[in-house]
């Protein structure tokens, strides 16, 4: 049975390299984004271009418009594996330099626009009585990056989500479980500010940035059946820079 994923923020960096993982092990991948295939799509060390084909089911929308995402979800069929990799990194200045608009726009995408996926697609998961789902956070959900307030703010939200969700369909056979990476080589970090992207990277003991295929290979075994007897677990990708 050829199972069916979706993954957000499909076309570019962790997402990119996520799709390109899990359609070689045979699965149907449909990407959503907001850009449009070849729109904006940078490369991604270590992983194929996303334009090469391997998955080339996609659907271009905000992930944030909920209504937008239940008609994919009536639109494409049953799924058994949801990856939420789709964020921004929001505003980029200290705190009491930001606006209540910068923070709706991170929440809203970050935060809201999982709600909005697992709400779409959970359901039919727990009919099935079988399920994965990979929630994207950050090492900045834990730690709290000086100068990202609200992109730290919605990603220690994600976790929250997460384990609450674990914790609500555990007895379904549906698994929920997060991601903290710690600062990769993706185009969403090109756009950091570079005294940021320092700071972050020198909190790394392995002193390098992590590479998007490094990610993809976990997410490959946290939406398999593998995967067993884990739930509302945060699993950190950081290069030795988690602490708990």
């Amino acid at each position: 049975m050829t199972r069916t994923a979706i993954v957000t923020g499909g076309l570019s960096g962790l997402g990119a390299a996520t799709a390109v993982r899990l359609a070689a092990d045979g699965i149907r991948v449909i990407t959503l984004d907001l850009a449009a295939p070849g729109e904006g799509v940078a490369g991604v060390a270590g992983v194929a271009h996303a334009e090469h084909g391997e998955h080339r089911e996609h659907h271009q929308l905000d992930i944030s418009d909920h209504a937008a995402v239940q008609a994919v979800a009536a639109a494409v069929g049953p799924v058994d594996i949801l990856v939420n990799c789709a964020g921004i990194v929001g505003p980029n200045k200290p705190l009491l330099d930001t606006t209540p608009d910068e923070w709706r726009r991170t929440f809203d995408v970050n935060v809201m626009g999982t709600v909005a996926t697992i709400r779409a697609f959970a359901p039919g998961m727990v009919s099935r009585g079988w399920g994965r789902i990979v929630n994207f956070a950050s090492m900045a959900g834990k730690d709290g990056n000086p100068n990202l307030a609200a992109y730290s703010a919605t990603k220690g939200a994600v976790i929250a989500l997460t384990k609450s969700v674990g914790k609500e369909l555990a007895q379904t056979g549906v698994l929920v479980n997060v991601i903290a990476p710690a600062v990769f080589d993706t185009p969403m970090n090109a756009k950091t500010d570079p005294a940021v992207l320092k700071y972050i990277t020198d909190l790394i003991p392995m002193k390098r940035v992590g590479r998007a295929d490094e990610v993809a290979e976990l997410v490959a075994w946290l939406t398999s059946d593998k995967l067993s007897f884990s739930t509302g677990a945060v699993y950190d990708i950081s290069g030795g820079r988690a602490t708990y």
